[in-house]
């Protein structure tokens, strides 16, 4: 079997297993991992081996920049200290706990076995999102897990770099040293990322090509990771710089139909990419392990203490952070955190692509040249844990989630998005109203426009009152923008008609996504419902087609 047709089939294996994943509604990661092991077991798949690039270089990028834009900029400004806490209080006690438990366990040498701590040390921002996308969190509890996934990635990577030049060169490393490469990776890498985003936004701004923003979308994280890399500096901080930055103001950097091609094209990419990667973590497993010696095989329990420890640590780190979290804010009135929501942030801190990445890129010699000692057990062991974690946790997870009793119940997000479409519509009439009383806009076109608004607002009190009723199936009613009456009644009158009916519409949807932003700037509505209704905004706009 060639490479290529290798490829192919992989391909083809982890799109028909994703697909599987969302038609059952399990998660796909976890799925992917077990088809992914199970294929490798079978005697006639060739034996998978993925160069560190591919992964680091390749893959990671866009999987990360997708995962920060979708991080709400104002949820992150009200996190930040837990995230920090976690993403280098958190990652340091792990990667020390891991590694000295390996080396009791494993008989690995204590540079080694700081690599392995510092390689698992650091939850992973894709298997976090992946997963993360089919559980209705809070919003700033979905923000919480994903930003420290994010941003705790420059703290083990600092940690690996350390361990790497311990275990390589058999030296040693001062914490000034340490401290002062974290400030590099981390600090540089920041720079880099929202001088990118700057200059990405300048050029979009500038641009509405929907083929040239979709390159310019596709490249913006290839260029923001490998400008970092170039530089020294931590790519994977500067390529979630840039997406968070950018994120925060793509609404106003491109037209609606280029917003819906872009979105197209990246869930089109990021589908394809986080289904392979996640089936080539279960397809390498049986290949590692054959190359592992009779005196490592006791590496499966190893693996499940070392994972069962991660969990552990985890918990015994984010609980006391919390209950000072609560006694530090009292004003929430215990509406803040709470046993429920750190028992979900323990039981999401899943394991992923990062780790695979980072404990694929140990070298192979040591400085003198020397075969790289215990390599193929810190390999074994790094994918056996992310395997687990991927596997148990992620199809555990939406029960956890749902015993906590923290999900948002889909008669809330309804009423939510239905009360801010009904203060949006109400804005747009007063607006419609206004252009009528200067004599802006014809009559007959201000008439059907006017009936239009009103049967979409009547549209929003029904489902507004269904969501208070609680009645089935209104979550997945369509948001009300975009139905109506429209130009579909009016295909009978003459061009003029048409055109000012058109130009009316756009005018009326501009001033209806301002007031969303108003909305959501002065928190009256979710980035969710925001981004829903903005959405649904977009796809008419769209199909109102060329003035």
């Amino acid at each position: 079997m060639s490479g290529v047709t290798a490829v192919l089939l992989l391909v083809v294996l982890a799109t028909a297993v994703a697909t599987g994943a969302r038609h059952w509604s399990v998660p796909a990661p976890s799925l992917l991992v077990v088809a992914g092991v199970l294929a490798g077991l079978l005697p006639f798949v060739p034996r998978v081996v993925v160069p560190p690039a591919v992964i680091s270089v390749a893959v990671l990028p866009p999987l990360l920049y997708a995962s920060a834009e979708e991080i709400s900029w104002r949820e992150l400004k009200a996190v930040w200290r837990p995230v920090t806490v976690l993403a280098l209080g958190l990652v340091l006690a792990s990667a020390f706990s891991i590694g000295a438990l390996a080396g009791q366990l494993t008989g690995l040498p204590p540079a080694m076995a700081f690599v392995l701590g510092a390689v698992l040390a650091s939850t992973d921002p894709v298997a976090v999102t992946a997963l993360g996308r089919r559980l209705a969190l809070p919003t700033r509890v979905q923000t919480l897990v994903q930003s420290e996934s994010l941003f705790n990635d420059a703290t083990s990577l600092v940690l690996f770099k350390v361990a790497i030049s311990l275990a390589v060169t058999a030296g040693s490393v001062s914490v000034g040293a340490a401290a002062g490469e974290f400030l590099l990776l981390a600090g540089g890498g920041a720079l880099v990322g929202g001088a990118s985003a700057a200059l990405v936004a300048a050029i979009r701004s500038r641009t509405e090509d929907p083929v040239l923003e979709t390159v310019i979308a596709l490249v913006t994280p290839y260029a923001a990771y490998v400008l970092a890399e170039d530089l020294h500096t931590s790519g994977v901080t500067a390529v979630v710089v840039a997406g968070v930055a950018l994120g925060a103001q793509g609404h106003r950097l491109t037209t609606a139909r280029i917003r819906l091609q872009v979105r197209a094209v990246y869930q089109t990419v990021v589908f394809l990419l986080e289904s392979v990667v996640f089936a080539i973590i279960g397809l390498e497993l049986p290949s590692l392990i054959r190359d592992l010696t009779p005196q490592e095989s006791g590496w499966p329990w190893q693996a499940l203490l070392i994972a069962l420890t991660l969990i552990l640590i985890r918990l015994l780190w984010i609980f006391p952070t919390a209950w000072i979290t609560q006694r530090q804010r009292p004003r929430d009135g215990g509406s803040g955190l709470n046993w429920r929501v750190p028992a979900v942030l323990t039981w999401a801190g899943t394991r992923g692509v990062m780790p695979l990445a980072a404990a694929l890129s140990i070298p192979l010699l040591a400085d003198d040249g020397s075969p790289l000692p215990y390599r193929e057990l810190v390999l074994v062991l790094t994918t056996s844990v992310v395997a687990f974690t991927l596997v148990v946790q992620g199809f555990t997870l939406a029960p956890v989630v749902r015993a906590s009793g923290i999900a948002l119940e889909p008669e809330a997000t309804v009423r939510e998005e239905a009360q801010a479409a009904e203060t949006v519509l109400r804005v747009a009439l007063e607006r419609l109203e206004s252009l009528v009383d200067t004599e802006s806009v014809a009559e007959v076109v201000a008439d059907r426009m006017r009936r239009d608004l009103l049967a979409r607002l009547e549209y929003t009190r029904i489902r507004l009152a269904d969501a208070q009723l609680g009645a089935d199936g209104t979550a997945e009613a369509d948001t009300g923008e975009g139905s109506g009456e429209g130009e579909g009644q009016l295909s009978g009158q003459d061009v003029a008609t048409v055109l000012g009916y058109r130009r009316l519409r756009r005018d009326l949807i501009a001033v209806e996504s301002a007031e969303l932003r108003r909305l959501y700037d002065e928190q009256r509505i979710s980035d969710a419902t925001r981004s829903s209704l903005q959405h649904a905004l977009d796809l008419e706009e769209a199909g109102l087609g060329e003035l």
